[in-house]
């Protein structure tokens, strides 16, 4: 009977962390320990499904915030702070302003759901004023419900509510036009009909999750009509989707334009900018700092300031021009491959 190769592996691995913890009482030499991570990064390179990816120069620019910000991190508390304040103000300004989001504060993240989950969290303080004091009993009174695309990421509502805490029968997946009009839009009368009755049932509509460009098609929600829609029901309206970095072009379409009158939207620079190893960002307009500091959003802690840190560094590399450039580059993509499928056929 053959072993599973994976399990073999695994095995192989265990006994030499084994050796190198029995073999190691007095602790290894840097070079030992460098040499050994070598080895690991370079175990199978012989495998012709392997070849090691190019990093630029801009991505270098991007590693280097990582390893900067370890450095900076044991500055004495002052400098740290002034330093830290100044990354993060930064950031975000040239963030807002390249992307046409007037007035928004930014939150870095690594996973590229979590900014949505802290602006879940704001919302629920927002709505439920003993939330912070009396926590999911106050839940109980009103239901909350958080709207979805059904064209949304798959999973990104479950682990919303998984998160959160809250059942999955607060979470509603808003079937997309199927009669007239894109099927891949948010049916926007549906929703209409779905947040009255989920109010006539004594529900409280909380939050929407729109797409400006859906995973599977790329399309676009009606984000001005939605934005209306939550404006009448007193509801958050959170955007992402990869049409989001066409607002740094000079020519965007009105609606992806419509975007920027959002409460909130997620925007992964890394992907659209082909930088490794930065954040996600998550803009939002909101003015009390005490709810935002409640739900997560901001954070008087170094190490989560510095985060914008790898971002703060690319963004003054590439330039104004640059950034455009790549988004541009990065846009035209699909549309090149899509020419080259018609060629071939």
């Amino acid at each position: 009977m053959m072993a599973d190769p994976m399990l073999a592996e695994m095995g192989k691995n265990l006994n030499e962390a084994m050796k190198i913890l029995e073999n190691g009482e007095n602790g290894q030499d840097v070079f030992s320990v460098l040499q050994l991570v070598q080895n690991l990064i370079h175990d199978d390179d012989d495998k012709p499904s392997h070849r090691t990816q190019y990093v630029g120069e801009q991505a270098h620019m991007a590693l280097l915030g990582h390893s900067l910000a370890a450095y900076v991190s044991v500055l004495d508390r002052e400098r740290l702070r002034k330093l830290t304040t100044r990354i993060l103000s930064d950031t975000t300004l040239w963030l807002c302003r390249i992307f046409r989001y007037e007035n928004g504060s930014a939150y870095y993240h690594e996973d590229d759901r979590e900014g949505l989950l802290k602006v879940c969290r704001l919302v629920i303080n927002t709505r439920y004023e003993d939330y912070s004091t009396e926590g999911f009993a106050v839940l109980s009174s009103k239901q909350p419900v958080i709207y979805q695309s059904a064209a949304c990421r798959p999973g990104l509502g479950q682990n919303l509510c998984s998160q959160l805490g809250l059942p999955l029968s607060s979470l509603c997946t808003v079937p997309c036009n199927t009669m007239f009009g894109s099927q891949h839009q948010i049916d926007v009368a549906l929703l209409d009909k779905l947040i009255k009755d989920d109010v006539d049932t004594g529900k409280l509509p909380l939050l929407l999750i729109a797409n400006a460009g859906t995973p599977g098609a790329g399309h676009t929600d009606k984000l001005g009509r939605l934005k209306e829609l939550c404006v009448q029901n007193n509801m958050w309206l959170h955007v992402e989707g990869v049409n989001l970095a066409t607002l740094a072009l000079g020519h965007v379409s009105s609606t992806v334009t419509a975007a920027t009158k959002s409460d909130s939207m997620t925007l992964t620079p890394g992907p659209w900018l082909g930088l490794p190893a930065v954040p996600a960002v998550t803009l939002y307009r909101h003015e009390d700092p005490a709810l935002t500091l409640a739900a997560g959003l901001t954070s008087s802690l170094p190490a989560e300031k510095l985060r914008a840190l790898p971002l703060w560094l690319s963004l003054q590399y590439l330039g104004h021009d640059g950034i455009v450039e790549r988004i541009k580059k990065t846009s035209e993509l699909p549309l090149f491959k899509l020419q080259l499928m018609s060629c071939r056929g």
